[in-house]
């Protein structure tokens, strides 16, 4: 990955409906080697999926997971990621072992995804941060 790559990943970022006319503007090249680009991107695994950010007036909102030592977090998190209401897992470092960000229609819906959470064998406890605001670099 070169700077162009970069360049052009960092305006994807931004708004991943850009037009590769647009971003060969941005970084000067032509569309045709920003298209190649982006396809070699997702060939090799480094974008692994184009997503929409969202302004719904939901409740979003952080759940922090702490497991039991003996559980390998590896399954835990392919099964959080499929809740339906799940939009990342991340596997982190620090007290916590994993963080779902979530995004729900109403608190009480919150409140039922953290029990659910909860309920499982693995989890030892959780800890959630609601997001009051959020900014795209």
């Amino acid at each position: 990955m070169d700077e162009l790559d970069r360049q052009i990943l960092d305006l994807l970022r931004r708004d991943a409906r850009t037009p590769y006319t647009e971003i060969a503007d941005e970084v000067g090249t032509s569309e045709g080697t920003v298209r190649n680009r982006v396809e070699q991107l997702v060939d090799s695994g480094v974008i692994e999926r184009f997503t929409v950010a969202t302004r719904t007036g939901n409740v979003k909102a952080m759940i922090e997971i702490r497991v039991d030592v003996n559980v390998h977090t590896g399954g835990l998190t392919e099964r959080l990621v499929d809740y339906n209401q799940v939009d990342l897992v991340w596997q982190v470092s620090g007290e916590e072992d994993i963080v779902l960000v979530v995004d729900t229609a109403d608190t009480e819906k919150l409140n039922n995804l953290i029990t659910r959470v909860r309920e499982l064998d693995e989890v030892v406890s959780t800890k959630t941060r609601l997001i009051l605001d959020e900014w795209v670099a």
